[in-house]
């Protein structure tokens, strides 16, 4: 059958069924999720519309993450993945005690910022004030 991107097999708006009028087309083609995991490198090129590509990252295990309060960015493994939540918070402040706690421990909570199954790389930043509180609730639950 296929992944497709077109709105032509969908109801329209008064729930009529659309009719046919042409093929499936190449720029409505879908492609399956990368699903990334965490493991030795494995990206696989995709040719994409106009000769271009995406670099489908398949499985990474480091990353460059960014330290807002501190001004740094370090290329760094990723330990575990928590599932995102779909509320953000803009982080503003300085080091606190729950940041210290997990330095400590030799750890950190970041959030991917970039998308890896488009772009075959894991890059994010360091999580701090109100936005490390709210994760920390959520992971807690």
């Amino acid at each position: 059958m296929g992944i497709s991107r077109d709105s032509r097999h969908k109801r329209s708006a008064t729930g009529a069924k659309r009719s046919h009028y042409r093929k499936k087309r190449a720029f409505e083609k879908g492609r399956q999720p990368a699903n990334t995991r965490i493991g030795p490198k494995r990206i696989h090129l995709v040719r994409t519309r106009g000769g271009n590509q995406k670099f489908r990252g398949l499985r990474l295990e480091s990353g460059n993450f960014s330290w807002g309060s501190e001004g740094i960015a370090r290329k760094v493994r990723v330990i575990v993945v928590e599932k995102k939540q779909a509320a953000r918070f803009a982080a503003q402040g300085k080091v606190e005690p729950a940041l210290e706690k997990q330095f400590e421990a030799g750890r950190l909570y970041a959030v991917v910022s970039s998308r890896p199954g488009q772009s075959g790389r894991v890059d994010g930043y360091i999580l701090e004030g109100e936005e490390l509180a709210f994760y920390q609730r959520a992971i807690r639950k």
